[in-house]
């Protein structure tokens, strides 16, 4: 019984020791911190002492139930945040000598909130809140940092936090740096921003839709709640959010090309055809835009010229290469317009070729006359392809679809040594390989 009593008082001795060292980490840890507080210049290493002996306190087993350890914790890491954002703002100092963390402002900000929960004194609670008053500030500027990083997780776990931490301070009716509406909304748009290039579309919809839900005047929001839902459901589905939006905001152009987006993807092409038009007015040296409602012109020009309606077929061909060529005027050099006119030439003879098969069998002295003509417009069109081709080949030697029309173009043409050159330059590239040199090279 003697030895068993010896051997209680042992293990209790071991845990009192235990806890002493817990805390005695803890109390090393304020003084560090108060040594860099009182010379941050000279006093560097008293930082990164603080960060050493913190660390033992939160690893003690009995000094990390203690609410004090984790509102130190706090205050040293907030401190590492401070001076990290002083470095950034003010280009003083160099954060190599500051102790090595990776997120110092999201430390503290967790730190006060474990301190906050155990705390079993007013006082404790109060040092806890105040803490995450101070952290609030940092959080907030290294989300930015990240954010204009590329870092888009980090900047939303930074910004999230942020209204964590108001939710907190509200619920205990302390001050807040999100206790102004404006500053509240303008903070679920930034982390909803953030979470959405971070490509967590969940949680940015958790936050977009709040917005959503109280109007906030971001044309935005309206763009990536569509987007959001056209991945989970339907593009036709989302559509809602994107008409919504272009209501109440007519003139905003992101939201503008996120329509024009939203019926190329769904192949509405009469729809687009007046939206097109109004993006042009509104940025009328937008290349893009001519060669897009050319496009839109090119489909429904093969549709109608399917379908038989040769009036019809006509006029959007002719619309067609109007809009090919005021791409090029805005730009010379844009190989997707130039390529357009010739695939446009193209791809009209191709379809009077089929016309030209349905003639072959017909050897009357009428017959043979028709098909003798139509053979030479199909060559008509194919010749006026041809300068498009070329001058597509020449800005862009390695593209695929210019090189097959062209070995094409050139093999109807009876001319096989061109046909055969095109050939190599295509299977090169098809192979993987580049050609170095465009062979019909710009004057």
């Amino acid at each position: 019984m003697k030895k068993l009593i010896l051997g209680l008082v042992a293990i209790f001795l071991i845990t009192a020791l235990n806890a002493q060292d817990g805390e005695k980490a803890q109390r090393q840890a304020a003084r560090a911190l108060g040594a860099f507080n009182l010379d941050p210049s000279n006093n560097k290493e008293k930082l990164k002492e603080a960060v050493s002996e913190i660390d033992k306190a939160t690893a003690d087993a009995a000094s990390s139930k203690m609410a004090k350890t984790w509102n130190t914790r706090g205050e040293i890491y907030n401190e590492i945040a401070n001076q990290t954002v002083a470095i950034r703002q003010l280009g003083i100092g160099n954060e190599a000598d500051l102790p090595k963390v990776e997120h110092p402002a999201r430390d503290a900000a967790e730190a006060f909130m474990k301190a906050f929960e155990l705390a079993e004194k007013k006082y404790e609670q109060k040092d806890a809140l105040k803490g995450m008053q101070a952290a609030q500030g940092n959080l907030s500027n290294m989300g930015i940092y990240m954010y204009e990083d590329g870092k888009f997780h980090e900047a939303f776990v930074n910004f999230k936090e942020v209204v964590d931490i108001h939710n907190i301070l509200s619920a205990n009716k302390e001050k807040s740096s999100l206790d102004a509406v404006e500053d509240y909304n303008n903070q679920l748009y930034i982390t909803g921003l953030a979470a959405l290039n971070a490509n967590e579309p969940a949680e940015a919809a958790n936050f977009f839709n709040k917005l959503y839900d109280i109007k906030y005047e971001k044309p935005a929001i309206y763009e990536a709640l569509y987007k959001i839902k056209s991945e989970e459901t339907s593009p036709e589905q989302a559509y809602s959010y994107l008409a919504e939006g272009r209501k109440l905001f007519p003139d905003d152009v992101s939201l503008l090309f996120a329509e024009i987006n939203h019926f190329l993807r769904i192949n509405k092409l009469d729809e687009l055809i007046g939206k097109l038009e109004m993006a042009i007015q509104k940025e009328p040296e937008n290349v893009s835009l001519y060669s897009t409602l050319g496009n839109v012109y090119d489909n429904l020009y093969q549709t109608a010229q399917k379908d038989g309606d040769t009036a019809k077929a006509s006029d959007y061909f002719e619309k067609a290469k109007s809009y090919y060529n005021q791409a090029m005027q805005k730009d010379p050099s844009y190989v997707d317009a130039i390529y357009s006119i010739g695939a446009l030439y193209y791809n009209k003879a191709a379809a009077m070729t089929t016309e030209l098969n349905k003639l072959a069998d017909d050897y009357s002295k009428e017959g043979i006359a028709k098909y003798e003509k139509l053979k030479k417009d199909i060559f008509a069109e194919f010749d006026h392809a041809l300068p498009y081709f070329k001058q597509a080949e020449a800005l862009d030697p390695n593209d695929v679809n210019t090189l097959i029309a062209l070995k094409e173009i050139f093999a109807r043409k009876d001319d096989l040594a061109m046909s055969n050159e095109f050939k190599d330059r295509l299977d090169k590239v098809q192979g993987g390989g580049t050609n170095p040199a465009s062979y019909f090279k710009k004057d």
